[in-house]
Order: structure tokens, then C-alpha cells, then sequence
């Protein structure tokens, strides 16, 4: 799955580790284990009203760390990954 392009800058490969993924957006799409089309579809769907983010995180409930997109009013994109657990933030 390519998810090299989410990872922040600086994490070590791995550190996002999961065996199963899910995307969900803000209008209620879900997608278990998505694929990098799949992501790409997702993120063309976004639109400034009701669909303006995108998370992704693994399937197992008790990981604490999630990544996500939005679509900015000026129709670029904001990532982040963060991680409750360790307070990270990126």
C-alpha cells in the first residue's frame, strides 16, 4: 500500500506500521484495507461542504494513531498524522 506519501517528514519507515488499514470520511464513506487508488478516489471526492477530511488509521481499536487530509478553502491539502498516545503531532 502506498503510504509513504502520508508519512511526516522525518518519521522512520515502519513507525505507521499496520497490517490493515480504514479510511473513513467526514460524509460517511468507509473503506476497509483501502488501496492507493482507492485513497486517490477518496481524496478527489472531497469537496468544501459536506466531505472536507479524510482519516486513516489501522483496523486493530486499540491503535491510537491516525493520519488525516483536508481539503483547504483554497483547494489544496493538509496532512497529519497524529498520535495521542505519545502526544505526537505532525
Amino acid at each position: 500500500m502506498g503510504f509513504s506519501a502520508l508519512r511526516p517528514t522525518g518519521m522512520a519507515e515502519g513507525s505507521m506500521g499496520a497490517d490493515y488499514y480504514i479510511a473513513n470520511t467526514e460524509n460517511g464513506d468507509h473503506i476497509d484495507d483501502p488501496s492507493e487508488d482507492a485513497l486517490f478516489m477518496l481524496l478527489q471526492d472531497l469537496d468544501d461542504t459536506d466531505n472536507t477530511f479524510i482519516t486513516i488509521g489501522p483496523a486493530d481499536p486499540n491503535a491510537t494513531w491516525y493520519a488525516s487530509v483536508a481539503l483547504l478553502e483554497d483547494g489544496g491539502y493538509e496532512t497529519e498524522y497524529r498520535d495521542p498516545a505519545t502526544a505526537n503531532t505532525r
